[in-house]
């Protein structure tokens, strides 16, 4: 693929914000949700995080847009850039802003300059890569001379706690049963302590970078088992005994709208089919498409949400006979905290301006989704 990652940056709202710190940013939480912010951070091994939140007014600092608009500027992007033209702008996100326009149209209007292709990718962590691969196909295939790529994300609008309680509560009012009430206090609850803000872009060009390292896009994989499995994570929606999706409009129309824009996820689903599903039913595919062998990988970059996963991940890649060793495993978890479709963006970008890539060293990445069970599979090589 005649693609070039020629420029990678990354956007984070406001300073590092700590665990002890989390009341000040998404607000003081009920004896439940304290309880189960307790065990998930235990789990999830993030340290810091960010927050397009301003402590000292409870305001919100940025949109989504402006977050994707910033990361872009710092590719070199702007109104006032004269020596190159945007050509393609392709922005994935699971928390847009509204719901019309398409989030690229907003970033666009965020950026200003000259008229220019835009595209929207909708989904969830995979948004971001899709955004990816379609300016890789643009740029490889000669239809634009450039394009850029974001991923990014506001997650902390859903995740205050105004916002959640007002559902959990009327929830709670409207007589459901004690039981039933925790399961979705739980379920919305779960990933409350797990996603924050951020934003991640590249610019692909059909030709590597004079003078400097860039990173060939070899090939971009996604992969859907949304055919065999029902919902995991979801928002905008209520699911059913049966699986099935009930979403916001019919639930407004029938008057059971109660927590349908909170975030959820099925953490039950989420743990038996994690691993099984995104490697051993997924990589498999890859390997035998590209003959990929793990002693030509030089590093490792998986999107997980927890670090609960890391260890069942490693023993997914052994079983299907694709050891990976931790030295060349490369997180930021831990210090940038889950930021969804901008996470790989964010990964890639520390990696590529930490002076550790050489050329000729392959970077495979693993960027998956719970949403209905999507993957995504990519390899780039330093150039």
């Amino acid at each position: 693929m005649n693609a070039f990652i020629t420029a990678i940056s990354a956007f984070l709202p406001g300073e590092a914000v700590e665990n002890d710190a989390l009341d000040e940013y998404l607000g003081k939480t009920g004896r439940i949700s304290a309880r189960t912010r307790q065990m998930i951070l235990a789990g999830n091994g993030i340290q810091t995080r960010y927050y397009a939140i301003d402590p000292a007014t409870g305001k919100t600092s940025f949109t989504n847009a402006r977050l994707a608009a910033a990361a872009v500027r710092r590719l070199g992007f702007d109104e006032e850039s004269k020596e190159k033209r945007l050509e393609c702008l392709c922005c994935g996100t699971s928390s847009a802003d509204q719901i019309m326009p398409g989030h690229a149209s907003m970033v666009h209007g965020e950026l200003g300059g000259g008229p220019c292709e835009v595209i929207s990718t909708s989904g969830i962590c995979l948004s971001g890569i899709t955004a990816m691969k379609y300016a890789a196909m643009s740029v490889s295939s000669g239809m634009s001379k450039n394009a850029v790529a974001t991923g990014s994300e506001l997650a902390s609008t859903y995740m205050r706690q105004d916002f959640f309680l007002a559902a959990a509560e009327r929830k709670k009012k409207n007589g459901v049963g004690k039981q039933r009430h925790l399961a979705f206090s739980f379920e919305a609850d779960f990933l409350r302590w797990m996603l924050s803000d951020g934003a991640g872009a590249v610019l692909i060009e059909p030709e590597p970078a004079s003078g400097k390292l860039s990173l060939q896009i070899n090939w971009i994989e996604l992969i859907s088992h949304a055919h065999r499995l029902e919902t995991c994570m979801y928002a905008g929606a209520l699911k059913q005994e049966d699986g099935s999706l009930v979403g916001w409009r019919d639930c407004i129309r029938t008057g059971k709208q109660e927590g349908v824009f909170t975030i959820k996820q099925d953490a039950r689903l989420l743990n038996k089919e994690i691993i099984r599903t995104m490697v051993g039913q997924s990589l498999p595919l890859v390997i035998d498409k590209y003959a990929l062998k793990p002693k030509n990988i030089d590093w490792f970059l998986p999107h997980y949400s927890s670090d609960f996963f890391r260890e069942p991940l490693k023993v997914g890649l052994r079983k299907i006979g694709f050891p990976l060793p931790d030295e060349k495993w490369f997180t930021n978890l831990r210090t940038k905290g889950n930021t969804g479709s901008a996470s790989f963006y964010i990964m890639l970008e520390e990696l590529f301006s930490s002076g550790r890539l050489r050329q000729g060293d392959r970077i495979l990445g693993m960027i998956p989704e719970s949403g209905r069970f999507s993957v995504g599979w990519v390899l780039l090589t330093v150039v």
